[in-house]
This record gives C-alpha cells, structure tokens and sequence, in this order.
C-alpha cells in the first residue's frame, strides 16, 4: 500500500514540474499603458487550450493558410522575438484582429488596429500624409503584426495594405503563429482595452 501511495504522490509531483518560456527565462516583464504586465507560462502541466482554439479545419477561403512571409521584405518572427519587441519599447506591436476579438483577449502590451485601419493609421506611427498615401521618415518604428493564427489573413492583409499606403516592409514584422500559437503555448493573455 505504501508504494501504492508514493507511486500515486510522484506522479501527482511530475504534473507540478515548472514551467518556463526557456531554459534560463520563466517570465518576461512589459510595460503597457495599464502598467507593467509579466508574460509566463500557465505553470498547470495540464492545462488545455479553450475550444475555440482546437479548430482545425476551417474553409478556405476565409481560412486558408497564409505564408511565412506575407509580402516581400516583411520579417517573420516567433513568440521569442516578439516577447524582445514587447520588452524593448520602441516596436509597435499591432493585434491586427477586428475589435471585438481583440477585447476577448490579446498578448499584454499590444494595441488594436484592426486589419482594415492600418493603413489609415500610418499617422500614427510618424508618417504623414501625402497624395499617394502616406510618406513615411527612415526613423519609423519597427511593428509587429499578429492574429488569429496561421490560418488567419487579418494581420498579412494589414501589412500588405500598409506597404501600399507607404509604410517600409523591412520595418514590418509579422508573428504567424498569432493568438493560437501563444496560446497553445500557455503564454499570458489579457483582456485587450
């Protein structure tokens, strides 16, 4: 019976094993306008990720998989350099997602600009206006697009439309894996405002 037990405690000690971003990094810091918010790991060795995220086959279109790089010149980035650019204060990261999505829940430290506005919002980001679109200074700051996953096309739309309207592709970045990836990997998610 006793080793019955001690069986039965290891195993329950296994599933309390921590759970880190790497091997040396359990948590990154970023600053949001709400305050300081740290980015982890669900540290419950059996957490799921929600229903809505385990769909798999949606049609296509509207759900097709997009590429890796979604126009030329854009770099595509993993959850790793994106925590860098949270972390670093001078990348926009951009939840390409419509609004309502974005308010259900995001990565902490992005902002909402729905796939349609991006290109309207270059203004935003120090370009200025002109008679084809927007001019935009060398100086611009580096975004980070992200959405639903790589199945969703709102964040590759907004990238290639603000390339069209004169932002530089270099300065774009785009996270494929989205908030179905940050998920699946039990990173933290908060309520977007």
């Amino acid at each position: 019976m006793r080793f019955l037990i001690a069986l039965f405690l290891t195993a329950g000690m296994a599933a309390a094993e921590p759970v880190g971003i790497t091997p040396d990094t359990m948590s990154v810091t970023v600053e949001t306008p709400s305050g300081p918010v740290e980015i982890g790991r669900v540290q419950d060795n059996d957490n799921r990720v929600g229903e809505d995220w385990t769909l798999t086959s949606r049609p296509c279109p509207n759900f097709c998989i997009q590429p890796i790089v979604p126009a030329p010149g854009v770099t595509p980035i993993g959850e790793l350099e994106l925590m860098e650019f949270l972390q670093d204060g001078e990348t926009v990261v951009m939840d390409g997602r419509i609004r309502s999505q974005f308010e259900e829940g995001t990565i902490p430290g992005a902002m909402s600009v729905p796939y349609l506005e991006a290109a309207d919002r270059l203004g935003e980001l120090g370009c200025t206006i002109d008679f084809e679109g927007f001019e935009c200074p060398a100086d611009v700051p580096r975004v980070a697009l992200f959405c639903n996953g790589p199945w969703c096309g709102q964040s590759p739309t907004a990238a290639r439309r603000m390339i069209e309207a004169g932002y530089p592709a270099d300065k774009i970045y785009y996270y494929r894996g989205g908030m179905q990836n940050w998920q699946m990997l039990g990173l933290t998610v908060v309520p977007g405002s």
